[in-house]
Parts: structure tokens; C-alpha cells; sequence
């Protein structure tokens, strides 16, 4: 059952993501905005649930600002942002009448940030990367145009998805080896392994459809890290979920939990691409 209303949520989720997409500019801008409000709230709600007292309105706030500074392509703008969350969390904590767990406060605050607003950021980033790669308009081999931003931008949730959707039939049906039982015990190697080959191979027919800027060696550096990261995103949230004794971070997405659930492993695999076409291919 649980399956099926994934299915549903993945099949009205995904055009509508797509439709999105193709309009880029200020309509994706406002759909990551919303998964960054989305997320950093969850983010604070398990922070509460761990006892602590994070600055929600502070990190809500930053983390949204980080999105605009993605989108304004301004790094000064960015590093600006971390600086004076750091200053203003720190003044304060110092005003707050109790000062007990002040570090957890003050990092759990500048985490949840960088964690959720600026990771998931780089989907931004890919949507305006367009300026580094020429042309701004593709043709694949069905002689259809393709715009860069869409295909740059949708290229993560692509790999991402194909590698978590073929770990978990692959480890489901021939796992044996756990890869990390203290944190998650569902998760072995041959899941990793046929993650790997299912995000290598998707990245293939996405360069053949709507990425015809990558090379086979993109493909397979692409694919494969993505096999590398996806995972650990995914254990980095069940590690977090762990420490607060929680299955699922909310109840946003039917089927699939949180929002923090779902798109765990698309807040590493999101930087990992970006940087890669940044320093290694742009032609």
C-alpha cells in the first residue's frame, strides 16, 4: 500500500516538476524555495524533538536568503549570508536567559542552513548555469531544442531518483551485505551496486535525449558519483532521524514521509553535479 501511494505521489510530482522546470526562472526559483521552507522547518522540528531550541525564524530566513543569492548568482551575497547568521545566532544566544546547550543551539542553527538551504541551493545554481556552457540551446537526436537551464537543472532529480529507485529493487531482491547496520540496517552493498548501474545507464539516455553537452565520460563520472553521494545523503539524514527516534521526519509527502525523507540524498547529489560540470566540463 505504501508502495502505491508512492507511485501516485512520483506520478503527479514528476510533471509537474517538469513543467516547472521548463519555465524556469522565477517559477523553479519559487519551487526550491518552497522544498528549502519545507525542509528547514522539518529540520528545526527534529531539533525540538531532540530537546533543543533552534532559531527557526533565523534559519528559515537564511536559508530562503541563500536561495535568492543562488538565483542572483552572487557569491559575495552568499558569503555575506553565513557570516551574519553566525554573528546574529551568537548575539542571540548571548541574550537568551538560559544558556545551557548554548553550542547546540548556535550549531544546530548554522547547520540546519547550510544543511538544507544552502545544499539544496545548487539546484538554482544549475538552473542558472547556463552563461558557462555555449550554446544556450541544444537540439538531441530527435532534433528537438532543448534549453540548458531545464536540462542542467533536471539532471539531479534524474540520477538521483534512478539510483535510489534501483538500489532499493536491487537490495531488496539480492541484498546480503549490510553497508551500514548501525544507522541503517535495510541498506548493503548490492543495493550501492545496483544504484551505481542504474544512475550510469540513466545518465546515458539522458545525454542521448536531453544532455547532448555531456560526453560518455561525464556519463560515467556523473552516474557513479552519484551512486557514491545519493547514499550517504540518505544515511546522514537516517543518522540524524536515529539520534531523535524517529522513522519519518513529517508527513508532507504522502508515501514517502518528509520532504527532508525524500529529497535526503538530492541535497548531496544536487552540489556534486554542479561542481563537476563547473570545474570539468564546461567546453
Amino acid at each position: 500500500m505504501n508502495l502505491v501511494r508512492r507511485w501516485i505521489t512520483a506520478i503527479l510530482f514528476i510533471p509537474a516538476l517538469i513543467v516547472i522546470a521548463w519555465a524556469g526562472d522565477i517559477y523553479f526559483l519559487i519551487l526550491v524555495e518552497l522544498g528549502i521552507f519545507l525542509g528547514v522547518y522539518e529540520f528545526c522540528d527534529i531539533l525540538r524533538q531532540r530537546g533543543l531550541t533552534p532559531y527557526k525564524s533565523l534559519v528559515i530566513l537564511s536559508s530562503l536568503v541563500l536561495g535568492l543569492s543562488a538565483y542572483s548568482q552572487s557569491h559575495l551575497f552568499t558569503v555575506l549570508t553565513i557570516t551574519m547568521l553566525v554573528i546574529v545566532v551568537a548575539i542571540a544566544e548571548l541574550c537568551r536567559r538560559k544558556k545551557e546547550e548554548a553550542i547546540f543551539h548556535l550549531s544546530g542553527t548554522v547547520f540546519g542552513a547550510i544543511y538544507v538551504g544552502w545544499l539544496i541551493s545548487h539546484l538554482i545554481l544549475l538552473m542558472q548555469m547556463p552563461e558557462v556552457l555555449k550554446p544556450l540551446v541544444y537540439t538531441n537526436i530527435f532534433n528537438i531544442p532543448i534549453r540548458l537551464g531545464t536540462s542542467l537543472a533536471l539532471l539531479p532529480f534524474v540520477l538521483t531518483w534512478t539510483n535510489d529507485t534501483m538500489a532499493f529493487f536491487t537490495g531488496r531482491r539480492f541484498g546480503r551485505r549490510k553497508l551500514f547496520p548501525s544507522i541503517s540496517p535495510n541498506k548493503t552493498w548490492e543495493g550501492v551496486i545496483g544504484g551505481a548501474v542504474g544512475a550510469i545507464i540513466a545518465a546515458f539516455i539522458y545525454q542521448q535525449i536531453y544532455a547532448p553537452y555531456l560526453s560518455w565520460f561525464d556519463c560515467m563520472m556523473l552516474g557513479g558519483g552519484t551512486a557514491i553521494v545519493a547514499p550517504i545523503g540518505d544515511l546522514v539524514e537516517s543518522m540524524i532521524k536515529r539520534d531523535v527516534e524517529i522513522k519519518d521526519v513529517s508527513t508532507t509527502i504522502p508515501g514517502h514521509g518528509g520532504f527532508l525523507d525524500r529529497f535526503d540524498s538530492l541535497l548531496f547529489t544536487a552540489p556534486l553535479i554542479y561542481y563537476y560540470l563547473r570545474f570539468f566540463a564546461v567546453r
